[in-house]
């Protein structure tokens, strides 16, 4: 007998979802192995041949291909395996914007601290943190204690910010912008592209000490030398030390999502209260849609920062940014929306 769900797109979506984290885990291991690299330079490789790139036993690699083959991530013609178009794109290649990085960096950090969603979301706190070492109340600040881990979630975050960068960089509100400040601005990554993309423009990338350790040692895409010379670091903490004066531009890029409505406010004061009179304040992140229905990147933000990251925040609607602009005290407040992986650009004006 048919079951009365049986054409429903969402039981589809179900039955996959059930299965996503065993997969998701396949597609990686893969990823982290480079079969995908390897069978960019040979398509149609036996899974001998591969055995012998990879090192894997015969069954257990025979176990791997065939899971990663159900994702339609790899395809088998005339018993060679073949990676598909999108594997091509996204994961065949090592450069710093290759989504291996971006799988490898959420299943070391982000997915087991979701075994401890429950718990989190009762408790109303991040209690995943306690699986990394220190008192810190952040994983941000934790992950200093453990630089290798801390290394593999910076390359992570560069690699996605490479995905969505070019849609911020090209707006033309930088076009008379002289000097950026970059709170939160991690390695360098998207400072290092501004400042390629607009040659007048230089750029403060604002963060911890840890973090800007990364950048000091080239972590920045793009610049196997190190970071350019039109970018400066400057180590502290966003929310206790001064934002420096003299920038006409203060950018928060991937870094509002992770804080309440309160701490939220409490940094576009400092940026309102930094920046020069006609000084711009820019905020590029994660919009879920209006109704808070739609966004499942947004979704998995979302979860990530209240049951680790920080016990708080999440990908909010465009007209909540706008909101806290105008509390502020910005101006000529507006979103640009549509933007690559969920995103929206929201500024505001200093009057």
């Amino acid at each position: 007998m048919k079951n009365e769900h049986e054409d429903d797109p969402v039981l589809d979506r179900f039955h996959f979802l059930v299965n996503a984290p065993a997969l998701f885990n396949a597609v990686t291991t893969a990823a982290e192995l480079r079969v995908f690299s390897f069978l960019s330079g040979k398509p149609g490789a036996q899974a001998e041949e591969i055995r012998a790139f990879s090192g894997l036993p015969a069954h257990q690699l025979r176990v791997l291909l065939q899971a990663v083959c159900t994702t339609g991530l790899l395809e088998r013609r005339d018993g060679g395996y073949h990676n598909s178009a999108v594997a091509e794109e996204l994961l065949a290649p090592d450069g710093p914007d290759s989504w291996r990085h971006i799988l490898t960096g959420w299943k070391e950090v982000y997915y087991p601290a979701f075994a401890h969603m429950t718990q989190a979301l009762r408790a109303g706190t991040n209690t995943a943190l306690r699986i990394h070492p220190g008192d810190e109340p952040t994983l941000y600040e934790r992950l200093a204690h453990n630089p290798p881990l801390e290394e593999v979630f910076h390359r992570a975050m560069t690699a996605f910010t490479l995905r969505s960068v070019d849609a911020l960089i090209e707006q033309p509100v930088f076009g008379d912008v002289q000097h950026v400040l970059d709170v939160g601005g991690g390695d360098g990554s998207t400072s290092a592209r501004l400042v390629a993309r607009h040659p007048g423009m230089r750029s403060t990338v604002f963060d911890m000490p840890s973090v800007s350790r990364l950048a000091d040692g080239g972590q920045d895409a793009g610049h196997s030398a190190g970071r350019p010379d039109r970018v400066d670091l400057l180590a502290g903490d966003i929310f206790t030390d001064p934002f420096p004066d003299g920038p006409d531009a203060v950018l928060f890029s991937h870094v509002l999502e992770i804080f309440d409505e309160d701490g939220i406010l409490h940094l576009l004061g400092k940026a309102y209260a930094s920046l020069p009179p006609g000084g711009k304040v820019l905020l590029y992140g994660y919009n879920v849609s209006d109704d808070e229905t739609e966004g499942i990147f947004g979704a998995r933000l979302g979860l990530y920062f209240n049951v680790l990251a920080s016990g708080r925040g999440m990908a909010y609607p465009a007209r909540d940014y706008e909101r806290w602009l105008g509390r502020a005290g910005f101006e000529e407040v507006r979103t640009v929306g549509g933007l690559p992986y969920e995103h929206g650009l929201s500024l505001g004006v200093k009057r």
